[in-house]
């Protein structure tokens, strides 16, 4: 199973030729970060396991709050295992993580050691899996890079919509334990069985392409260290803020709706899956959008967008469904754009031969975002008796973000060779 190099040397994936087989990978791809994503599910479990933990709504939040920050923190770390122990073990590895911190979970009586297993063990196996289904795709579309990385992650993406159904209906016919250990065990089997897949081309393999596209590659020139590059640090700020808003507004979607608009739980479930949908429907949107187009301009619709969201929910009142329903829409929709843009305006500025390192190192932002936004909104609730006052300061990061992306988040041309790189990329989209 996987990828074979024919004695004529015709590589071949999956039993095809490479151009064709290589498409085979991004739903393979998909399916693992599909099981890695139901950690957004988590809103899921909150209701039920604050009951019988007897614990408070910014308690609930911990476990997950901890495993986007160990997830986040993992990536880094990952990323320069990457090359060295392979795709393969490395996918297995993260599976098997992933599934024991479920399966620990369901045996949990503690908050603190749900916090443990669920977001420390949990997140860490997240982490560790995450950037394979990436740099699997990035090496095998480098002539697509941000469409395939896009189409990929797209399972993240829509894992809420199909994982918190699915949780609260195993939630319902078994209770809340049962449903932790049925999940990890399934995580565990389907990705131990993908991970065979996941493996990178040969050394000097490329796709049919143009004239254009074969002399950029060949011309292509990337900043020689990632921290003295301005624009690294335009992209760590912009993901930062577009991961500290969207996971804020993640982490509260069926609060919100409840407290604020005054829906009944089990619509409030539903809508998490409707928001699910524009989170992985955007992700090979903007995906695309950062192939063709300078990435600040993507950048600033996203922000945009959120701010509309901002606006939205700071005047909603009880009864305005839709109000509610656009505005989550919308910050799940750029969340999941920001998750296809950043890996791509990594890619695009920077060596995609470090790719896994370089990426690793850009996600820390999602950490931060995840930590610093999670414990805010809960902070903000239990302060304020509200979630209402959470979309003021959104609103002002997201201006904030317009203002950085227009000035930093831009590629460095420090040569000839790469100007040229950069036009006839811009000439070949166009």
């Amino acid at each position: 199973m996987g990828i074979t190099t024919h004695p004529d040397s015709k590589v071949t994936v999956l039993g095809r030729p490479a151009d064709q087989g290589r498409w085979f990978l991004i739903p393979l791809g998909m399916m693992i970060l599909l099981c890695l994503g139901s950690v957004y599910s988590w809103s899921i479990f909150r209701t039920p396991l604050e009951t019988e933990l007897a614990i408070s709504a910014t308690q609930s939040l911990l476990p997950f709050t901890f495993a986007l920050v160990f997830y986040a923190a993992t990536m880094p770390i990952a990323g320069f295992y990457i090359p060295r122990i392979g795709t393969r073990v490395t996918t297995a590895i993260g599976g098997i993580v992933v599934g024991l911190g479920y399966i620990l979970s369901s045996f949990a009586t503690h908050i603190g050691v749900l916090v443990f297993t669920y977001g420390v063990i949990a997140g860490i196996g997240v982490g560790i899996a995450y950037g394979v289904p990436m740099v699997v795709a990035s090496r095998w579309f480098p002539d697509k890079k941000g469409l395939a990385v896009g189409l990929t992650i797209v399972g993240f993406g829509l894992s809420p919509f199909i994982t918190a159904p699915l949780t609260n209906y195993l939630i319902n016919a078994y209770t809340v334990r049962p449903t932790l250990r049925i999940l990890g065990i399934a995580f565990i089997a389907i990705i131990l069985t993908i991970a065979l897949t996941m493996k990178l081309p040969p050394k000097g393999w490329h796709p049919r392409q143009n004239v254009a596209d074969s002399t950029a590659i060949a011309t292509q020139t990337y900043p020689q260290n990632l921290f003295k590059s301005r624009s690294f640090y335009g992209l760590w700020i912009c993901y930062a803020i577009g991961t500290l808003v969207g996971l804020s507004a993640i982490g509260i979607s069926s609060p919100v709706g409840q407290e604020i608009i005054d829906i009944n739980p089990t619509v409030a479930a539903r809508s998490v899956s409707l928001f699910a949908v524009f989170n992985g429907v955007s992700r090979p949107l903007f995906g695309w959008l950062s192939d063709r187009f300078k990435p600040h301009y993507v950048a600033l619709l996203s922000y945009v967008l959120i701010l509309i969201a901002c606006i939205l929910m700071a005047n909603a009142q009880t009864g305005q469904v839709t109000t509610y329903l656009v505005a989550f829409c919308l910050f799940w929709f750029c969340l999941g754009g920001w998750l296809a843009m950043a890996p791509t305006i990594t890619l695009r500025f920077f060596n995609p031969d470090q790719y896994a390192q370089n990426y690793g190192i850009v996600f820390t932002a999602y950490g931060v975002g995840a930590l610093v936004g999670t414990l805010v909104t809960g902070r903000i609730r239990d302060l304020f008796g509200t979630y209402s006052y959470v979309f003021y300061p959104m609103a002002v990061l997201a201006i904030i973000g317009i203002i950085v992306s227009s000035i930093l988040l831009k590629r460095e041309s420090s040569t000839v060779g790469s100007v040229l790189s950069e036009n006839l990329h811009e000439e070949s989209c166009n």
